[in-house]
């Protein structure tokens, strides 16, 4: 029997929406606002603002600031229902989705269905990739980088092996697009104005970043003088690039790196690698497109109708990160545009079925402190000027007034000061295995030669 057969049937609303990012999250105000029921189901109830995750890794921020909480933003508002869980299935004969919440298995009724799961960390046929490396798309990712920061630092501050030192300080960074290029200016940042402020023995010349990317320049999207700029600005700041190079192996000690044109390959050792490149939807877009008969392209994302409905299906629509439509990026504004669409439909202010035009209000990208990128149409800016309207956009589109504060005092503390405000600087000592711990004194040696074993508080 089939697992969606043995489901309760709950109740019914209006609309489902699968997910709590910006697509959703967008969707469900603009549906909110119109007074139009619906039920919001997530893993995860907390509205996470991905584009700040790595500011949470390197402890300019902490996770609450850029991930308040949904059914906080809704409060307001009655027809607004959001449920912790997770959608399993959707059966569009019935117009019913299948979910997981408090241990039971339940079935919810709509009258039209947004998914808008996103999407999770590509490693394009080495899914072994994602047990050797570091990713940066949820909060528990960035809080687990953050505490492998931590770590190596403070053991290359006390270890006696040369070797080991060098590759704890060792720092591989997988993908130059914006995350890879923001963690990697961060990274060597922290060397240079954070750890070597307060760790003695630790330069900044010490910490290596190394940048890889397979195409032949960083911030592929953006290309010309802003890949340039950005290229400089790193490594001016210390930051190795390697372009047109592919990582072909991974293990626990470094990577291997293959270049193409020249079939040169090096081995890079390092304690810490990081893979930001690509993209692939998350497992709910695999059900849709069973279930509906929707194409998929490469990293499994769907390929909507140009009024993002899904398959066979005209009442179910799919945006953000795990869709594709007419090559548009997959970012964040691709995301809320596409979940106020949808909302707009589906309160009748636009007919249905009318297709999607997006609006292109600029891209923008940060480097290191003090240096981004932004273009704007024709205009293209460079420098602080562009760090700063990065920062000014950023800080409009965190959710409430105490987050916006505590952001604004937070990038003070790290950008103009040496502060990291969020870097929680706790860190539990690793006991040494039995078989590296001396041998014990012989038993018949006098009491009375043993020195006492002191303790500091």
């Amino acid at each position: 029997m089939d697992d969606a057969d043995t489901a309760t049937l709950v109740d019914r609303t209006d609309v489902v929406i699968v997910g709590s990012g910006f697509g959703a999250l967008a969707t469900a105000k603009k549906l909110a606002k119109a007074g139009t029921p619906f039920v919001l189901i997530s893993e995860t109830t907390e509205h996470l603002f991905q584009p700040l995750l790595y500011q949470v890794a390197t402890g300019v921020l902490s996770p609450g600031e850029i991930a308040p909480s949904v059914r906080a933003i809704l409060a307001g508002y009655p027809n607004a229902d959001v449920r912790l869980g997770r959608v399993v299935d959707v059966l569009p004969e019935e117009n019913t989705v299948v979910y997981e919440a408090g241990g039971q298995r339940l079935r919810l009724g709509y009258k039209y269905l947004v998914a808008a799961t996103g999407a999770r960390q590509a490693y394009f046929g080495r899914d072994e990739f994602a047990d050797l490396t570091y990713a940066l798309k949820t909060v528990e990712d960035a809080e687990k980088l953050r505490r492998q920061i931590v770590r190596c630092f403070e053991e290359a501050h006390v270890t006696t092996d040369a070797e080991r030192r060098k590759n704890l300080l060792s720092f591989i960074v997988v993908g130059a697009g914006p995350t890879g290029v923001e963690l990697a200016g961060q990274i060597k940042e922290l060397a240079q104005r954070y750890f070597a402020e307060n760790i003695g023995n630790i330069r900044a010349d010490d910490v290596t970043v190394t940048l890889v990317e397979g195409a032949d320049k960083v911030l592929p999207p953006f290309g010309g003088k802003l890949s340039e700029y950005s290229k400089e600005s790193l490594e001016k700041s210390g930051v190795d690039v390697v372009l047109g190079t592919m990582v072909t192996d991974i293990d626990e000690h470094g990577a291997t790196l293959t270049t193409p044109t020249t079939e040169e390959t090096r081995r890079l050792t390092a304690e810490t690698i990081i893979w930001s490149a690509g993209i692939q939807a998350n497992d709910f877009a695999d059900v849709l497109a069973e279930r509906t008969g929707c194409e998929t392209v490469r990293g499994g994302r769907l390929l909507v109708d140009p009024d993002f409905t899904v398959g066979r299906s005209d009442n179910i629509f799919a945006i953000g990160d795990m869709v594709t439509l007419d090559n548009l990026p997959a970012q964040s504004p691709f995301a809320m545009q596409g979940g106020r669409h949808v909302a707009k439909m589906i309160t009748g202010k636009v007919a249905m079925g009318t297709p999607f035009q997006y609006k292109d209000k600029g891209s923008m990208a940060i480097i290191n402190r003090f240096r981004a990128i932004t273009r704007v149409g024709k205009i293209e800016l460079t420098g602080f000027i562009a760090w700063v309207l990065w920062l000014a956009v950023h800080l409009v589109y965190l959710v409430g007034f105490r987050n916006r504060y505590i952001a604004v005092m937070s990038w003070c503390g790290s950008f103009l000061g040496h502060r990291r405000p969020h870097f929680y600087y706790a860190q539990d000592a690793v006991p040494v295995p039995a078989a590296e711990k001396e041998e014990p004194a012989a038993k018949d040696e006098p009491e009375s030669d043993k020195e006492p074993v002191r303790t500091s508080a």
